[in-house]
């Protein structure tokens, strides 16, 4: 009797996910400063002070990005939602009709707005999973 059985085995919590010193560990922010992306947001207006004073920090939080980007599901499902899009496309492409102006208007831009949404959860997936990466 008190031995825990198969599904209580299988349910262990994972590691915690140290996000800033993998990213401390993947150098992002000092790949962003050559790549020239903090004086890019400067010249937008967007400081750490800025950060700071609009509370961009906590309302990450209150939307759960800061909390996903630990969550271990979120590289998979970011890249579910990245094939989903991406085959989603050339069906939309396919199953409407081409009889007229407008009909292949809303292919165009449902296919664009698929290969853009479906590249971006790729990239996203990939990015998140290299953050979570332990070592």
């Amino acid at each position: 009797m008190g031995e825990p059985g198969p599904l209580a085995a299988n349910n262990r919590t994972a590691a915690p996910v140290k996000l800033l010193s993998n990213v401390e560990k993947l150098r992002l922010l000092t790949k962003a400063e050559k790549a020239g992306l903090l004086s890019a947001a400067e010249k937008f207006g967007l400081s750490l002070s800025t950060v700071e004073q609009l509370g961009l920090l906590s309302k990450a939080e209150e939307l759960g990005i800061l909390s996903a980007a630990t969550d271990p599901g979120t590289p998979a499902a970011l890249l579910s939602l990245s094939l989903v899009l991406l085959a989603l496309g050339p069906a939309f492409v396919y199953i409407v009709p081409e009889e007229n102006a407008v009909e292949v208007a809303l292919q165009v831009v449902v296919a664009l707005a698929c290969v853009v949404g479906g590249s971006a959860a790729f990239a996203a997936s990939r990015f998140v999973s290299n953050l979570q990466r332990s070592s």
